[in-house]
C-alpha cells in the first residue's frame, strides 16, 4: 500500500508515470524501507494505463461484488448488541440503589 501512495503522490504532483527511482526516493524522504520487486510489480501494473483508468477499471470490478450478505449480517449482529445494553444498565442502576442501603453516599 505504501507503494501505491508513493506513486499516487507522484502522479498528483504533477510526475505522469514515476519511475522505480522516483518512488525509492519518495519512501526514503519519510524513513521507509524500500522492496524493489513490490515497486516493479506495481509499475508494470501500472505500464500503459494511467492512474484514472485504473481506478476506472478497479471500479467496474468493485461493483461486480456483492455485499448483501455482509450487510444483513452486520445489521443482526447491531441489533443484538442493542438488546444488551438495557440490562446492562439496569444493572448499573442496582449498584447505585445499594450505595443508599449503607446509610451514607459519597457526596452526603
Amino acid at each position: 500500500m505504501k507503494y501505491l501512495a508513493a506513486y499516487l503522490l507522484l502522479v498528483a504532483g504533477g510526475k505522469e508515470t514515476p519511475t522505480a527511482n522516483d518512488i525509492k526516493n519518495v519512501l526514503g524522504s519519510v524513513g521507509v524501507e524500500y522492496d524493489a520487486a513490490r515497486v516493479q510489480s506495481l509499475l508494470k501494473a501500472f505500464s500503459g494505463k494511467t492512474v484514472a483508468e485504473a481506478i476506472a477499471e478497479g471500479s467496474t470490478k468493485l461493483a461486480s461484488v456483492s455485499a448483501g450478505g455482509v450487510a444483513a449480517a452486520s445489521s443482526g449482529a447491531a441489533g443484538a448488541a442493542t438488546t444488551d445494553a438495557p440490562a446492562e444498565e439496569e444493572k448499573e442502576e442496582e449498584k447505585e440503589e445499594s450505595d443508599d442501603d449503607m446509610g451514607f453516599g459519597l457526596f452526603d
